[in-house]
């Protein structure tokens, strides 16, 4: 399994065209240009059709949006585990809120990207979710409120006690977890303040990948880990 360093700041490119095909290469050596110079963790998720050119481009790791639990076999238009590892992939994202998953399902994909190797970030929208999620040994969580996504209103000034809740009663059952936090980041500040509600990085998309300028934005975010 390979090791993800943390502060870690994770782009979802989903399926902005502003993160598909030549542009999601351009986004992603800005990411990498970032991490250069600031030492920061950078991680970043493409569409799948990306990876291969991402995996290949850029020194930074690369997840997939999400895979299938089936294993290989009569499984037309599912996503392999195998599939995205082969093509380039280190780790996953998991029960996204644009991709829910029931329990068991999660439990499922989380033990098949064990089984390949791969890293799994389960997202989670609150801290009884992220609690249950928790126990089933994930390498990461990432609590995301679904009503504050994308509306530039970061949840760790919206909705602080969601963050420190969910730290607090996700530690109580897994010490090793790496949490993160999403919803709503934009700026610097809300990645500091993500930081000191106890989180260890953030997930963000629209703020980085719809920005105008992604590289300061980026730059920004790597910035304030710093400090």
């Amino acid at each position: 399994m390979p090791k993800i360093q943390t502060p870690l700041i994770l782009v979802n490119f989903k399926t902005y065209l502003e993160g598909t095909g030549k542009k999601a290469l351009e986004l992603a050596k800005k990411a990498e240009k970032v991490h250069l110079e600031t030492h920061v963790s950078f991680g970043l998720a493409p569409q799948y059709s990306d990876i291969p050119t991402l995996a290949k481009a850029v020194s930074i790791p690369i997840f997939a949006q999400h895979v299938d639990f089936e294993k290989p076999g009569s499984f037309t238009g599912f996503v392999l585990p195998e599939a995205v590892k082969e093509a380039g992939a280190v780790g996953t994202l998991i029960n996204h809120s644009e991709h829910r998953l029931k329990l068991a399902d999660i439990d499922a994909a989380i033990t098949r990207a064990r089984e390949t190797g791969l890293i799994s970030c389960v997202c989670s929208n609150n801290a009884k979710v992220s609690a249950a999620v928790a126990a089933l040994q994930p390498d990461i969580i990432a609590i995301e409120p679904p009503e504050l996504i994308g509306t530039g209103i970061p949840v760790s000034k919206a909705k602080p006690e969601v963050v420190s809740g969910t730290v607090e009663l996700v530690r109580r059952i897994n010490r090793e977890v790496i949490i993160l936090c999403g919803a709503g980041i934009t700026k610097g500040e809300d990645v500091a303040a993500a930081l000191r509600l106890g989180t260890v990085g953030v997930l963000v998309a629209s703020g980085v990948v719809k920005a105008k300028d992604p590289y300061m934005v980026m730059r920004e975010f790597a910035d304030s880990v710093r400090k």
